[in-house]
This record gives C-alpha cells, sequence and structure tokens, in this order.
C-alpha cells in the first residue's frame, strides 16, 4: 500500500481490523462482535455495517461457506501500519522525520532507551 493510494480507517473500522488481525484466521461477524465485547458495546448489525465498508473499500475479503459469512484481512497489520505512519507524518509534520522527533522529545514520549535503540537502527541502515 503505497502513500498515494493510502486510506486511513475511522476508529471503529480500524477496531474491526485490529480483531481481524488479531484473530489470525476468517471470522464470522459474530466471532468479531465477541472478540471486541468490552471495548465496544456494538450490536451485530453494527458490525455487519463496518465489514460492509470495509470489504467495499478493499480491507477485507468475503468468503462464504453453507450459510455463513467469513473475513480476512485483505490488508496486512505491517502494511497498514506503515501507510498510517507515513500519512501521520506528511500530515503532522510535513513529511519532516526531524519536527517528529523534535516533538516526541518535546513531550517526554522518548525515552533515552528509545534514543538507542534508534541510534542501533540507523547505524544497521548505514552503507
Amino acid at each position: 500500500m503505497s502513500q498515494t493510494n493510502f486510506t486511513r480507517l475511522p476508529d471503529a473500522e480500524l477496531d474491526v481490523m485490529q480483531a481481524l488481525w488479531q484473530a489470525g484466521e476468517p471470522r464470522r461477524p459474530s466471532q468479531l462482535l465477541e472478540a471486541l465485547r468490552g471495548k465496544r458495546n456494538w450490536s451485530l448489525s453494527t458490525i455487519q455495517v463496518l465489514l460492509t465498508r470495509l470489504h467495499e473499500k478493499g480491507f477485507v475479503t468475503l468468503t462464504c461457506e453453507k450459510r455463513f459469512h467469513y473475513y480476512a484481512p485483505a490488508v496486512g497489520e505491517e502494511a497498514y501500519r506503515v501507510g498510517e505512519t507515513q500519512s501521520f507524518l506528511e500530515r503532522m509534520h510535513g513529511g519532516s522525520v526531524k519536527s517528529l522527533m523534535a516533538a516526541l522529545v518535546e513531550c517526554n514520549g522518548i525515552s533515552a532507551d528509545d534514543l538507542d535503540e534508534i541510534a542501533r537502527m540507523l547505524g544497521g541502515k548505514e552503507g
């Protein structure tokens, strides 16, 4: 999923996707409703509407077995995370990683351990 065709999901649809990613296998709407119980107080019809939207956007696949509909992710969690991060970076920081890092340092959102890990990661990118 490239940045040019990235579609950011509303929180409700993202919650459904996260439940699907966590399941690791196709799920019926009723199974997703149960997985989201406690996080969301939704009805089965709400889950079905959200799954229909996700299917229309190409985020989930739909298979029918006997009388049951099964949904599975068509977009991987890591691919979505990368697209969301690129979108956030562009929207909030004009694409500047330096601006993002400065904001994280300013709000104490980054620890010394985080900085050490980032330095290690960047060291592996050299050459």
